[in-house]
């Protein structure tokens, strides 16, 4: 019985881990690529943001710009 306890954290760990392994840090963002633009553009639908990658490569991360009065993340 003493056992079932960590195998139960432990398999909860790793159902979290699974559930959330392919999450990225975008955030509310909601990347397009942008063709025509060229290849490799993204456009944030959400906020606006915009990036080159190399060809076949997804935005990882939210670069949503700060605004002045906005609190710091």
């Amino acid at each position: 019985m003493i056992l079932l306890y960590p195998l139960g954290l432990l398999l909860l760990f790793l159902g979290l881990w699974y559930y959330r392994r392919g999450s990225t840090l975008t955030r509310a963002c909601r990347w397009r690529e942008d063709r025509a633009a060229g290849e490799g553009h993204w456009r944030c639908a959400a906020c606006g943001a915009e990036m080159v990658l190399p060809a076949r490569q997804e935005p990882r991360a939210c670069h949503r710009p700060l605004s002045n009065n906005a609190p710091p993340r």
